[in-house]
């Protein structure tokens, strides 16, 4: 941030071109492909996601006040992800999931006749 000696207005960087700047452009690649990644999995799956950008300065290293910033830039994507589909158990008697209602009863079948015993009658 600079102060204009002459009107007293202050002038700030913009974020958006700093973010473009940044590492020659490949800042601003990486952000744009994890923000694509994004809406391609809402889209898929209909449920929010978030993305965050943080941008990071630290302190010179040795103190001097006229030595350069680090300044890094991190993000983070919380992209939906499909529900897990779900299979219905039961619970036995001793308390294992299993997939036929133990307190069902079984009916046994027997084999129909077929049409070649009533050809005779």
């Amino acid at each position: 941030m600079t102060t204009n000696t002459d009107t007293g207005e202050i002038q700030q960087a913009p974020v958006a071109a700093f973010l473009a700047s940044h590492l020659n452009g490949r800042t601003e690649e990486e952000l744009s492909a994890e923000f694509h990644t994004l809406l391609d999995a809402v889209r898929a799956h209909g449920k929010k996601g978030s993305m965050t950008i943080t941008i990071v300065v630290e302190p010179p290293a040795n103190g001097v006040d006229s030595a350069p910033l680090p300044i890094g830039v991190e993000s983070a994507v919380k992209a939906p992800k499909p529900t897990p589909i779900k299979s219905l158990y039961f619970l036995d008697n001793d308390g294992l999931p299993v997939r036929e209602d133990p307190r069902q009863m079984a009916i046994e079948f027997r084999n129909a006749p077929t049409t070649d015993t009533f050809k005779d009658a």
